[in-house]
């Protein structure tokens, strides 16, 4: 059976960067002071997707993500691995929104695409390591989901196969049709970009990602001929009112949760002790370790 499966994606600032500039004053996360990055798990969720549409001929994937308009980027990155199409959220309605004021969004946007089989994800995003988006757009779908998944084993009959990690073991599960799937970041790593693909869509974009005019001392940077004659370069952008969205239940407006900070912090040891494996040296480590009450 084919399939249309749509990926959950972010556009993550590089938590491995965080500096002084990391936020607004309005306690939101400043982007534009960070390297953006595809999030990986996200990564992990498009390669299950690409496989089960190399295992069902016919099926479709598309890249759904949120976010400013270089946001793009992350579509372009889905398409350079085998993705057909891309929807980019963006806003400035939607800016600042926390995981409901996210899920809410995506959830709309999930409507307006309509006859989705699977919805799959990674497990959370690396800029909040809370791991709600996903199970909040199945809630709001009223959808099947299975989440901390490491494989979607296969897709017959209207269900889906997916072997899944929780604390203890491995269980595999059977999900109706359609689901929403969350990926573990020690599922299979994604694919590498396809060379063919990327001179494809390299010039793909959104209306708000180009350029107003061309710069006269590089007229050879014009190319917006190529979007008449190539109409898939053109990436699908929607905006609150393009899914009917309820302004006040997206971005701040619709987001109860505020960040107060981000703050890169480096461990350092004030103090070190060399301990050999005698039943001595381990005993006074136990005992140190029990009045100070840090096991026990």
């Amino acid at each position: 059976m084919a399939l249309k499966i749509v990926v959950l994606a972010k556009q993550v600032p590089d938590t491995r960067n965080v500096g002084k500039d990391a936020m607004t004053a309005e306690g939101t996360v400043n982007r534009a002071a960070l390297p953006a990055i595809f999030n990986p798990e996200d990564l992990n969720a498009l390669e299950q997707a690409l496989r089960l549409k190399e295992q069902h001929p016919g099926s479709t994937v598309g890249i759904l993500t949120m976010g400013p308009p270089r946001a793009g980027e992350i579509i372009r990155q889905g398409l350079y691995r085998g993705a057909d199409t891309g929807w980019l959220l963006t806003d400035r309605l939607f800016a600042g929104a926390d995981t409901l004021a996210t899920s809410y969004a995506l959830a709309t946007a999930i409507k307006k695409i309509g006859d989705v089989d699977i919805v799959i994800g990674g497990r959370q995003a690396i800029d909040g390591d809370t791991a709600q988006v996903g199970p909040q757009v199945a809630q709001k779908l009223g959808l099947n989901q299975v989440t901390y998944a490491e494989e979607v084993m296969s897709v017959k009959d209207g269900k889906a196969t997916i072997k899944r990690v929780i604390d203890g073991g491995v269980e595999t599960v059977e999900a109706p049709l359609p689901v929403v799937i969350t990926v573990n970041g020690s599922a299979a790593p994604c694919r590498p970009q396809n060379a063919k693909l990327v001179m494809k869509y390299k010039r793909a974009t959104c209306p708000l990602e180009r350029p107003t005019e061309c710069p006269i001392e590089h007229p050879e940077a014009n190319y917006t001929y190529l979007y008449d004659e190539r109409p898939y370069l053109t990436l699908t952008q929607w905006s609150v009112a393009d899914v009917d969205g309820d302004p006040e239940q997206c971005g701040l407006a619709g987001s109860p949760t505020k960040v107060k900070a981000v703050k890169n912090i480096v461990f350092q040891a004030k103090e070190s002790k060399t301990l050999t494996a005698s039943d001595a040296d381990i005993e006074g480590m136990i005992k140190e370790l029990l009045e100070e009450k840090i096991i026990g």
